[in-house]
């Protein structure tokens, strides 16, 4: 499942994308100012950044310029009202991948995406490992310590995860909005009793908790 972030002030505008890409079959994260969508962008956990010019903190230029001057590779889509010639063309030259002014027509918006996405598609992994830890992405089973273990199908989806984004922590709602997908109440401790059900099957110490943040995959 491909993760979008989009990087959009306007709650309006990124309520309608996170639904729309969420319909869609995508998982989806917002980021509200520049700051956080430079954070989340440089993360390496999404595969393509829907992005605003104006955003507060750090506007939308200045989030682009520095993630390819890192030479991160993540595709960019401009989504702006800014419709000048000279504006696409500073985006474009700053590494976007695509440019599209608002209004704009969803469907192909979705192309556009799907575009992007295929173009930078590379093989997918059959196989997630982590020292003796491995998950089979075909017959969705796990094995550790040289013993096959049976994965429920949120468990499965909770393991793998992880195994995505190996010594990385990641918080409750990140585990709720990519497992689950869609957002729990965020009162839920349903990523808690998972990640219990697995440190049952894997052992206490394969998962970490970082305290007051949430987990991480101990390597």
């Amino acid at each position: 499942m491909n993760r979008i972030l989009i990087a959009e002030d306007e709650q309006r505008i990124a309520a309608f994308l996170d639904k729309g890409l969420r319909r869609n079959g995508f998982t989806t994260e917002i980021a509200n100012d520049g700051s956080a969508a430079y954070a989340l962008a440089s993360s390496g956990a999404f595969d393509l950044l829907i992005l605003d010019i104006g955003l507060p903190e750090v506007d939308g230029f200045s989030v682009l310029r520095r993630l390819r001057g890192e030479h991160h590779e993540i595709p960019v889509i401009i989504l702006t009202a800014r419709g000048e010639v000279d504006d696409t063309v500073a985006g474009l030259d700053a590494g976007a991948d695509d440019y599209m002014r608002k209004p704009f027509a969803f469907d192909e918006l979705l192309a556009r995406i799907r575009l992007r996405l295929r173009s930078t598609a590379k093989p997918e992994e059959i196989v997630l490992r982590s020292g003796d830890l491995t998950l089979d992405l075909r017959t969705r089973r796990a094995a550790t310590g040289g013993r096959q273990v049976e994965l429920t199908a949120r468990e499965f989806g909770l393991l793998e995860t992880f195994l995505r984004h190996p010594d990385q922590v990641l918080t409750r709602e990140q585990l709720l909005s990519r497992v689950w997908g869609f957002h729990f109440d965020p009162g839920s401790n349903v990523v808690d009793v998972y990640v219990r059900y697995l440190r049952g099957k894997l052992g206490d110490d394969r998962i970490e908790t970082v305290r007051g943040i949430g987990y991480r995959l101990v390597p």
